[in-house]
């Protein structure tokens, strides 16, 4: 049988894509990722277990599967890319061929992803400074109010307890969980946003990923993208905080509460 390859459209794509899988690898030695592909983008699904969230990273492909949707997992994925980079071999001009892990049995998550479509927009989302201070504030009152914590009380269900009354707050006015936010900030999505050069055409994306890149920009002399903006978009029973770098998604019912450490 043919062992899939997927062809990034740009070395930047697939390195973007390797360090995304070594955040989630930080968290979860044994991740695993949920992977689709359709119409020249590639979706990874992970679920990194300090947050209770699902966290989605898009790449571009040159070529490859037509269709793809298959749990593999992450360090797997991630050794691929990694000896894609390091094998002459395996470099293609203008990307990079990775073969696709054999696939594993997929966790209970992987069977759940957010919807393809309708997804509404929520006003009032912040900037990612706001949201990166909210963070930060935070995780210093979380750190604040365990060090004050008598020796006889300094358990882990009084952290733990510390821990679901901090990360449950909402944003703002928005109801996303503060929780969802600290993850994309753990997970690299909070970062000022960058301009890339333009693509032949924009892709369709998967289920549930972020949108690619729109927009003309010129830098220097030359014809560039610039990244979406930071939105929050709600559908079905789902929030999703949305960043040029990837997504976090969290459901908006039975959300389960974040472990005490701060990331």
């Amino acid at each position: 049988m043919t062992v899939p390859a997927l062809h990034f459209a740009d070395d930047r794509e697939a390195a973007d894509l390797a360090a995304f899988l070594a955040r989630l690898l930080h968290y979860d030695r044994a991740a695993a990722v949920r992977l689709q592909a359709g119409g020249g983008v590639l979706a990874v699904f992970g679920r990194p277990p300090s947050f209770e969230v699902l966290a989605i990273r898009t790449a571009r492909l040159a070529d490859g599967p037509s269709r793809l949707d298959v749990t593999v997992s992450a360090g797997q994925l991630a050794d691929a890319l990694d000896a894609a980079r390091a094998s002459d071999r395996e470099s293609v001009p203008g990307g990079r061929t990775v073969a696709v892990p054999q696939a594993v049995t997929g966790p209970p998550w992987a069977g759940v992803l957010p919807p393809r479509g309708g997804w509404r927009r929520i006003e009032g989302v912040p900037g990612q400074e706001e949201m990166s201070t909210a963070v930060a504030a935070a995780v210093a009152e979380f750190r604040a109010r365990d060090e004050a914590l008598p020796a006889e009380r300094r358990t882990r269900a009084e952290r733990d307890r510390i821990g679901r009354e901090i990360w449950s707050r909402t944003l703002g006015a928005t109801g996303l969980p503060l929780r969802a936010v600290h993850a994309a900030q753990s997970l690299g999505f909070l970062r000022p946003v960058r301009v890339r050069p333009a693509s032949p055409a924009v892709p369709t994306v998967p289920a549930g990923a972020p949108a690619p890149a729109r927009g003309a920009a010129a830098v220097a002399g030359a014809t560039a993208v610039a990244e979406e903006p930071i939105a929050l978009l709600a559908a079905a029973g789902w929030l999703r905080l949305r960043t040029p770098y990837g997504s976090i998604a969290v459901r908006t019912g039975g959300l389960s509460a974040l472990p005490v450490t701060p990331a």
